[in-house]
């Protein structure tokens, strides 16, 4: 008979889910299982196929620092590498069998002493739950007036139509953010005519991406420490950058660098003014590229400062009063970030949601435990995101204060363990007061930092070394604890 009951479950078979199957594994937790609703592992990797699709994170920062890859063939790694290197270090690690897949949560509900779920392959239990879900999951696609009565092509950057023959189209973009940055350069040469609405001009610096020499991946697969050496020095690269984070006025002098760029690439001042963003680098996320601006020049390439209002038939229509007609509309729209699906979907054992305690802003104790969830682990939740490091960075911290708090709860037979509201609420409001002097809040921009009730549950206010220093570290004293022995 199917086993039904674990010690641990895993949700989700992402970068944040085999991670934490990877560590608990390693600290001897083997009554464990990952449920994926998909049919394949990879998370965001798996979901987002568009052309261009690559990480943002140089390669060797962008990985598992238990598991190094010296075969990066880019120094900014494509879609289809990092998701290999996801499916290579789940084998690897002996994960792959306890992966149960097609199986979709659709409500995870604390029982008093077990985690009941419904899921559309029948119910489990488990003492401990870990949410490997995370915010970059969910599309997020606008509500317009008309868009379902549109008779052309519509699909978001993350479901994209590869059968969708784009060639001598004409194409709507809408949302200018990360993966737009990513996909317009690829798609221009295809289409006859794009149409890119552009709510709000990005930051976009050059990208000094590269292929990998064979001997440097030589190199660096024959002596690890010159990858540990490699990793260190984009940390640390990185974390220079970060400094600027929170003191904003040394970003304006990086500005210089976006600016130059934009110069040497858009000729048109027409353009060029279209393109200036009017806030702060750093305000919202930062882009990269090396072709996006290039790509905007061409002759069949019309930007459109605007959002867009509604679609009438097959015109998009712009807040301006701009139109364009299409044949087909792209979302680059981004996600569900600060309300992400998960949290309409797992209860207290009073049969309250995450949504219901949160009312619109995430909240939780190092962006990991959350008050009246006991035995739930969250892993890259809110007031944890940074704008210049790895998500591994944040990742591998929780993963300490996961593995620690878990493996510490079935060795002693703790029932539950379950962060005390004042430790909670003393962690938000610290963030929240340190918020005000950095980018994010000052930068005059408006971002999905953000949520509905304009607070900031996105963003760490301070170095990713107090992250991994504060959210890394498990301590009793913060959680109450239930010491009766459980019943299996």
């Amino acid at each position: 008979m199917e086993q039904r009951h674990f010690a641990v479950l895993v949700v989700g078979a992402g970068a944040s889910g085999l991670g934490a199957a990877i560590r608990l594994g390693q600290a001897g937790v083997d009554d464990l299982a990952v449920l994926e609703k998909a049919g394949a592992l990879g998370g965001t990797w798996r979901d987002n196929t568009y052309p261009g699709c690559a990480c943002d994170v140089p390669s060797a920062l962008y990985s598992y620092s238990f598991a190094p890859n010296p075969g990066w063939t880019r120094a900014f790694a494509g879609q289809a590498e990092i998701r290999s290197y996801l499916r290579d270090t789940a084998a690897r690690y002996g994960i792959t069998p306890k992966i149960r897949y097609g199986v979709e949560v659709t409500r995870a509900q604390w029982n008093g002493s077990l985690w009941e779920l419904e899921t559309t392959r029948g119910p489990y239990t488990a003492r401990i739950l870990v949410a490997g879900t995370g915010p970059w999951h969910e599309p997020l696609v606008p509500d317009l007036p008309g868009l379902g009565a549109f008779p052309g092509e519509v699909f978001h950057s993350a479901r994209w139509n590869h059968g969708y023959d784009l060639a001598g189209k004409r194409v709507a973009v809408i949302g200018t953010g990360a993966s737009a940055v990513q996909f317009v350069p690829r798609i221009v040469p295809e289409v006859g005519r794009l149409h890119l609405f552009q709510r709000t001009a990005q930051w976009v610096l050059p990208k000094p991406d590269h292929p990998v020499p064979g001997v440097e991946r030589f190199l660096l697969r024959r002596f690890p420490a010159l990858q540990r050496a490699l990793r260190g020095a984009e940390y640390g690269a990185m974390e220079t950058l970060g400094f600027g984070f929170r003191h904003p006025w040394l970003l304006r002098q990086v500005q210089k660098i976006g600016l130059a760029h934009l110069r040497l690439a858009v000729r048109d001042p027409a353009l060029r003014r279209m393109l200036t963003p009017d806030y702060t680098l750093g305000c919202k996320r930062l882009l990269m590229s090396n072709t996006y601006y290039p790509a905007l020049t061409q002759s069949h390439v019309d930007v459109h400062p605007t959002a867009v209002r509604a679609v009438d038939g097959r015109r998009v229509l712009g807040a301006d009063g701009s139109s364009a007609e299409v044949d087909a509309v792209i979302f680059g729209t981004g996600f569900h970030i600060l309300d992400m699906p998960v949290s309409s979907r797992v209860f207290d054992g009073d049969g309250r949601s995450l949504d219901d305690h949160w009312k619109g802003s995430p909240q939780a104790y190092a962006g990991t435990t959350v008050a009246g969830f006991p035995n739930l682990y969250l892993l890259l939740g809110p007031s944890l995101g940074t704008g210049h490091s790895s998500a591994f960075m944040i990742l591998e911290a929780q993963l300490r204060h996961t593995v620690e708090a878990v493996t510490r709860t079935l060795r002693s037979g703790w029932t539950s363990v379950s962060v005390r509201p004042e430790v909670q609420a003393a962690f938000n409001a610290e963030v929240q007061a340190a918020l005000p002097g950095t980018v994010y809040q000052s930068g005059g921009c408006a971002s999905y930092y953000t949520d509905v009730n304009g607070r900031n549950s996105f963003s760490w206010p301070f170095s990713t070394a107090r992250l991994r220093s504060r959210v890394g570290t498990f301590d009793e004293a913060d959680y109450e604890i239930g010491r009766a022995h459980a019943v299996r």
